[in-house]
């Protein structure tokens, strides 16, 4: 009944405001995105490792707050080429809040750069270097 008045509403011209998503007609959304085809994750994937959309990203944890992009990028560009360094800084301080992202376009550089790294010394202190994104094993 709720259905109906809402369409009565309407026909007559009164504009009712919701809030959130959802609400919109979709069909507008051809028009906002030009038409573009997005790449998707593969549903199939096995367990383990999974790309990003762009690339094959490593998590580091430990890194010490006065890191700077330089030194990461010293560090793991041995591997292969460093797409993308993410440092996320804390407000106050400045200083780097104590993890990294590495994105390599390759998936043997990345773990490459996991195998040789995790648990070796960076500024005077051991990081821990894994996968940033993984799949997790199907629950039975």
């Amino acid at each position: 009944m709720a259905d109906d008045m809402d369409h009565d509403d309407r026909a007559q011209g009164v504009d009712k405001r919701r809030k959130g998503r959802g609400h919109r007609d979709t069909t507008e959304w051809a028009d906002r995105y030009g038409g573009a085809r997005f790449k998707e994750l593969d549903p199939n994937a096995k367990p383990g490792p999974t790309a990003s959309v762009e690339g094959w990203v490593i998590f580091i944890t430990n890194v010490n707050e006065e890191a700077q992009e330089e030194d990461i990028h010293e560090a793991f560009a041995e591997f292969g080429d460093v797409k993308n360094i993410y440092m996320n800084l804390d407000r106050q301080t400045g200083f780097v809040k104590g993890y990294a992202l590495v994105e390599y376009k390759v998936y043997k550089e990345a773990q490459a750069a996991i195998n040789e790294m995790n648990g070796k010394m960076l500024l005077e202190q051991t990081i821990q270097v894994d996968w940033a994104f993984r799949k997790p094993q199907r629950r039975r």
